[in-house]
């Protein structure tokens, strides 16, 4: 696949931010540029998803790319990883998130979290109301409030991406440890 709508230049000051940040132009950012308006609203609104810290990083992270893996946004998964390894997350745990059902490296409530964000994608969702209490005990109203919302934000981000054809762009690359491939199904993210 490639991208369905061509890039669009960026400002010389928002390219540099993304190059001092990404190491890298990210391709999504220049095909949204051609509405600047919803590109900055995105870019804004990503700001301050990632500023959220009632719910634990790792998790965040995790459901994250959990939900990149289902939708089948390999750049969502391979700047994820990416970050997972800028912000010291266990990136032998984040390595193995598209395939986190086979893995043995992750607890329990990290596995509940990915099943809850896989959960939150299907279509139509398919949380239950156990699902949602068993977190809700583990987490807290406030961490299960921000969870939800930073998966919501994930799946409008991924689903973008791959509807306008964006890929990886081997962010993850630079990662030590290479990230998995997740099982062959349909509509699964390879890394890159």
């Amino acid at each position: 696949m490639t991208l369905r709508v061509p890039k669009a230049e960026l400002p010389a000051e928002l390219k540099e931010n993304m190059i001092k940040q990404f190491g890298a132009v990210p391709e999504n950012v220049e095909v949204l540029w051609h509405t600047p308006e919803v590109a900055r609203a995105n870019l804004e609104f990503g700001g301050k998803v990632g500023a959220w810290d009632s719910a634990d990083a790792s998790l965040k992270s995790f459901a994250h790319m959990a939900v990149a893996a289902q939708v089948g946004c390999s750049w969502c998964l391979d700047v994820g990883y990416f970050q997972a390894q800028n912000e010291n997350l266990d990136l032998t745990k984040a390595s193995q998130v598209p395939r986190w059902r086979e893995s043995d490296v992750f607890a329990p409530l990290e596995r509940d979290v990915m099943e809850y964000a896989e959960a939150m994608t299907n279509t139509p969702p398919t949380v239950t109301d156990e699902m949602y209490a068993s977190l809700l005990g583990r987490l807290g109203p406030a961490a299960m409030v921000e969870l939800t919302a930073h998966i919501a934000f994930v799946n409008l981000a991924t689903r973008a991406n791959v509807a306008n054809g964006v890929q990886s762009q081997g962010f993850s690359d630079a990662c030590e440890i290479p990230l998995a491939a997740g099982p062959a199904k349909s509509g699964v993210a390879s890394p890159a």
